[in-house]
Order: structure tokens, then sequence, then C-alpha cells
């Protein structure tokens, strides 16, 4: 009796395991089922068809952009309508340098957001083509594209439209056009990084970033990069073992310089020389010596011209008389070669300001914001037929 209650027990717990994985095996089925899974495409999509498609150069930078999830959300709620630029656009008219900024894994967002931008959530063919601005999958500022013409002169924004209804699905359409859109959020991205690799390449390391990003030194950084080889000539300078203290004007101080200032040639680089002073300063070490020993003059590249400083409401300031400038921004960078010092205004050596009096108190003109008055002012008198890239 005792061997047959052992063995009852034995099986009963047995059924109790067996019970228990089973449900166990149910509930995980379940679980996985129940995960929400984004709808498969249809061999008949204009996702499928973009990508083989003869539009090559776009599928690629769609696929490397890691866009394909993102569409196929897009096309499971609505139509789509896509403008793809021709091979040639993408392969060979496109700046090399712009391409290769694209394709780099920091700037990932730029590149999705510059290919979305080629994307409308609506369906649009070309035997109905409404003349108006349309709203893009791109979801910054200015995310919009004009379309316009009619007949065979179709236009999306400054792109001709040369194969409407290139591809037609019932999800989509694609149309080619001549050229590549450009956002106006990606443009600004790129001419960031294109002028920070500019300076980088002759200025240290840390320099550059904190030059352009600190913020209210844009008119400064016209000068330094687009406007003079004042950065290459700092470079050379620091690499042959020199060492450098920037007294560097900010925008507000920048925007009260005139046409007079500016016009004569030359003249950006006069005033920004009298600014650089070939030692290493901080503003530690300025404070100190106009404390210790009052007025202090200090050697600048504009040659023979001396910039005096002295102690004044606890700060340093630079210049003398009605044009004088205070230790703003003090050690905006500092690495032991080059030091970078933000002051409130713009210096003169005091010889001009005996010549010409009315140069500190002429009528304000005040920049546009977007633009720095340097530039307006230089590209408007001085470049004749010649002219910067940033002059468009």
């Amino acid at each position: 009796m005792d061997f047959q209650i052992y063995g009852i027990t034995n099986l009963f717990l047995l059924s109790i395991v067996l019970f228990c994985c089973v449900c166990s095996t149910a509930f995980v089925q379940e679980n996985a089922n129940s995960k929400p899974q984004v709808a498969a495409v249809n061999s008949n999509s204009i996702l499928v068809a973009l990508l083989d498609s003869h539009y090559t150069e776009l599928s690629e930078l769609v696929e490397k952009a890691l866009l394909l999830q993102t569409l196929e959300e897009a096309v499971s709620k609505h139509n789509i309508t896509i403008f793809a630029p021709k091979n040639e656009a993408l392969e060979r008219d496109l700046d090399p340098e712009f391409k290769r900024f694209l394709l780099e894994p920091g700037n990932l967002k730029s590149l999705q957001n510059l290919l979305l931008f080629h994307m409308i959530p609506t369906r649009i063919v070309s035997s109905h083509w409404p003349a108006r601005v349309h709203s893009t999958l791109y979801s910054g500022d200015e995310n919009v594209v004009r379309i316009s013409g009619k007949n065979k002169d179709l236009m999306v924004s400054s792109a001709k439209v040369i194969k409407e209804d290139d591809i037609v699905k019932p999800d989509g359409v694609i149309h080619g056009i001549e050229r590549v859109l450009i956002p106006k959020s990606v443009q600004q991205d790129f001419n960031v990084r294109r002028s920070l690799r500019s300076i980088s390449a002759v200025l240290p390391e840390g320099a550059p970033e904190t030059l352009l990003h600190y913020g209210g030194y844009n008119e400064l950084a016209d000068i330094l990069v687009n406007l003079t080889s004042l950065a290459t000539e700092m470079g050379r300078l620091v690499s042959e073992g020199y060492v450098l203290t920037v007294l560097a004007p900010n925008d507000e101080a920048m925007a009260k310089l005139t046409t007079d200032q500016l016009s004569e040639p030359g003249a950006p680089e006069q005033i920004m020389y009298y600014h650089l002073i070939p030692e290493y300063q901080t503003e530690e070490s300025m404070y100190n010596s106009v404390r210790r020993f009052g007025k202090v003059k200090y050697d600048t590249l504009r040659l023979p011209h001396k910039v005096v400083a002295e102690e004044a409401d606890g700060s340093v300031k630079f210049g003398q008389g009605e044009v004088s400038a205070y230790l703003f921004d003090p050690d905006i960078y500092t690495d032991g070669r080059i030091s970078v010092q933000g002051i409130d205004g713009v210096l003169f050596p005091i010889e001009e300001i005996k010549v010409a009096p009315v140069a500190a108190t002429v009528a304000k003109v005040v920049a546009k914001p977007r633009r720095g008055k340097l530039m307006e002012v230089v590209c408007g008198t001085r470049m004749g037929s010649f002219a910067f890239a940033s002059c468009h």
C-alpha cells in the first residue's frame, strides 16, 4: 500500500509540472504575438518600385539613411509623392564636399532631412498639379516645397520636373527632377562644419568650435574665415612657436562700424591686426598688470601701434577716450598658445582717433541680423566681379 501511494503522489506531481510548462509556453507565444508589428510592404508599393528603379543614387541614399522603416510607416497611413533627382544630380552635379558631409556617420540626421525634403505625404499626379506650397515629410523649420507650372513646365521649388508620373503605384507617385532640393537647415549645418574645418586646419584644436559656437562673435568669424587670410596667418604664427591674444569685439560692437571705416582696401585686416597682441595673456594676467602698473601698453600686430589697458570698474578697459572697450567675455578660449578675450567695443589707434574724431560717433547703422555687416559692405564695395561663396 505504501508503494501505491508513493507512485500516485509522483504521478500527481508530474501532471502539475507538465501543466505549468504548457501554460508558460502558451503565455510566451501570446505575448510574442501581441507585440506590434509593422505591416509588410506590398510588392506593388512605391517603396519597392523606388528601390528597383533607375533612380539608383536616391535609393542607395535612402538605405544608407536608414529611412526604410520610416517610409514604410508613412505609406501605411497615406499615399506619398517622391520627387527623385536624376542620378547625375546626386552623383556628378552635387558638390563633392557636400556629398562627403552627408555620408559622414555623424551627419545622418542631415542626410535624412535632405531625403525627406523630397517627399510629400499626399498623392500628386501631373494631371492634377496643385500650384501651391506643400509640407514635406521633413519635420524641421521651412519644411515646404512650392509646386508650380503647368503642362510640360512643371516645377518643384527651384527644380524642373523632367519625368512627370515616371512611376505610379497604388500608394504613391515618383516624378523625376533635374536637381537636388536642399533644405536651409541642412545647408546651414554644412556651412558651419565647413567653416570649422577651414579654421581647424590652421588653428589649435578647440579654438574653432569655441570661436564659432560661443555666441555673439559671428562678425569676427566672417573676417577670419571669409574675408581675410587672418586665420591662416594666425595658424602660421602659432605653428612657428609664437603666441597670440585676440581681443575679440562682439557682434554688437562690430555692427556699429560705418561704411567709411570698412570700404578702404585692407580695412578689415587693419582693424583686426590692432586687436591681435603677440603675447599670451589671460584675464588674470592682464588684470594683475593693470592693478600693479596702472596703464599698460601692449604691442599689436598693427605695427607700430600699441593698445593701452587700464583698470576700470573692477575690470580691464582697453583704448582711450570715447573709443574704448571693456573686457566683456573673459577667457573665451585659452590653451597656452592662443587666448581669446571678448570685448564690447572696436578699438582704433589713438593717432587715427585724433585725425578723424567723427569716426566713433558716425550715425550707427545696424547690420541685418542674419548677415554680417562686414560681409555686406565688402561684398558690395570690394569684390567687383569676384565674390566669395558667402557673398551669394
